[in-house]
């Protein structure tokens, strides 16, 4: 029983930090998120009566097993299937990984379908989010195709991610600007922990859910200058509750807060970019397809960024190649 199936990372607009349970991963607060077309892992996953232990090979690096998260989602997947066979995972990113691009949405969707489609199980597009989102939180939006909403709910039946609008659905574009390929020193999982630490979360809970009626209004609407305005504000008031959670957490760098100023000063001189950002150093920029050569272009010229990905709205994760022996 072999499968491949290949999945997006995508960047939230309105971000989700905190989680209700550690174990199920409910989110503290409901997010909206676009698939991003060239941020993707593919993953195989074999299950055979042959293999006497689990293997996990990321990246061409065989990982350590102890305590590790893969094979806690696998044994998940396992006991809802039924069987029992030892497993072999092979995964690949196309691009830096644990630096704050959300390898681990894409990673845990892609692990998710492929791993279910081997072991033969058959989800709805609901089950397969709910069962994503306990490998990582942000991996559930990565299951749905295009713009997403993950609903937080009260139960983990009732938390999950559904398309808003398909990946044609606006022609909007996420530029990511790579300014390291070094890997955080807290991951996302960890500092999902410290979230109600901040003096300020509770406030963020309190406001989320007009924002989350804002950005859908937006989209609905394509209305870029609001929506922007809205979702680079949502960036800086995260990284505000990451900067005053204990400890604190500090993920831009230098050059991130360079870039930063640099996309308020080309908006104000007429390329209307906006930017947004993740649990890490990397700025994603958003614009309009018309502008994108405009974007690179300039960017191009920056210092500070090594490299340039361009993401289009894409489909969630899906197989690529199915195999049952």
């Amino acid at each position: 029983m072999k499968a491949t199936a290949v999945a997006p990372s995508n960047i939230a607009f309105i971000k989700y930090w905190g989680v209700k349970d550690e174990i199920l991963r409910p989110p503290k607060n409901g997010s909206i998120s676009m698939n991003l077309s060239e941020l993707l892992t593919t993953t195989t996953v074999e299950f055979n009566p042959d293999f006497y232990q689990d293997s996990i090979v990321v990246d061409d690096v065989q990982e350590i097993i102890e305590g590790n998260r893969v094979i806690k989602h696998l044994d998940r997947i396992r006991s809802l299937a039924k069987v029992s066979y030892k497993a072999k995972v092979i995964s690949k990113n196309n691009f830096p990984a644990s630096t704050g691009l959300s390898s681990s949405a894409s990673g845990f969707s892609a692990l998710t379908v492929a791993a279910s489609a081997a072991a033969g199980l058959k989800l709805s597009e609901k089950e397969f989010s709910i069962l994503a989102r306990q490998g990582s939180g942000s991996a559930c939006r990565s299951i749905p195709d295009g713009f997403v909403e993950w609903l937080d709910g009260e139960t983990s039946e009732t938390s999950y991610a559904i398309s808003l609008y398909s990946k044609d659905y606006w022609d909007i574009i996420d530029v990511v600007a790579i300014v390291s390929t070094n890997k955080k020193e807290i991951s996302s999982t960890e500092g999902h922990k410290f979230a109600t630490t901040s003096p300020f979360f509770n406030r963020r809970l309190e406001i989320n859910k007009e924002k989350m009626r804002l950005v859908k209004q937006y989209l609905q609407e394509k209305n870029f200058t609001a929506f922007g305005e809205l979702i680079e504000a949502e960036a800086l008031e995260l990284h505000a509750i990451y900067l005053t959670s204990h400890p604190s957490l500090i993920y831009l760098l230098p050059a991130s807060l360079r870039l930063l100023h640099l996309v308020k000063k080309w908006r104000k001189e007429g390329l209307e970019i906006y930017f947004t950002l993740n649990t890490g150093q990397d700025v994603h920029i958003i614009c309009q397809k018309k502008d994108v050569k405009k974007v690179t272009q300039k960017l191009s010229e920056v210092d500070d960024v090594q490299s340039v990905i361009i993401n289009y709205p894409s489909k969630g994760a899906h197989i690529i190649q199915k195999h049952l022996f």
